[in-house]
């Protein structure tokens, strides 16, 4: 009999109404601050990954699964979020004709690294992208809709940690 590939899980009973719930939490504050969702394609071409991503970080080099599909094209299961969302506001127009826009998308994402304890190669994310607003005021309100869904949840005792890259 088969069994299930390493890095990969079945969810049932507990944690998958864990999961519908938290993704229902999500969607009602996002439904609440206005951002729409956006349902993205599980497979793109690979070099969107490579463009958006950098062909040298680790995700490009070790983490995607990536191959050569019947009809010739490299494609790569979708390692994250961000590209995809990028991809589809440029390619259906948002930048002219609706500069300010938020998404948020809910999916399964691939990585093909060596699963350490507590890590999967499928895994679920939430994940947000906000265009044409530069201010900080942008960040906080994304942070605060994350503070919205944790408690929204149900979770009391937590901490927010707040880091910089500039």
């Amino acid at each position: 009999m088969a069994k299930i590939i390493r890095g990969f899980k079945d969810t049932f009973g507990t944690q998958a109404d864990n999961l519908t719930k938290l993704e229902n939490c999500a969607r009602k504050v996002f439904d609440l601050y206005g951002v729409e969702e956006l349902r993205i394609p599980t497979v793109e071409l690979k070099e969107l990954f490579i463009k958006s991503t950098g062909d040298t970080t680790d995700i490009v080099q070790k983490e995607m699964y990536a191959f050569e599909d019947a009809g010739g094209r490299n494609i790569a299961l979708r390692p994250e979020g961000t590209p995809g969302v990028v991809r589809a506001y440029i390619e259906n127009g948002f930048a002219q004709n609706n500069p300010l826009k938020s998404f948020f998308y809910i999916g399964n994402m691939f990585r093909a690294e060596r699963p350490q304890a507590g890590r999967y190669r499928e895994f679920e994310q939430i994940g947000v992208e906000c265009f044409g607003n530069q201010s900080p005021a942008q960040d906080a309100q994304t942070i605060l809709m994350l503070k919205d869904i944790i408690e929204s949840f149900g979770i009391k005792n937590y901490k927010v940690k707040i880091n910089s890259l500039g």
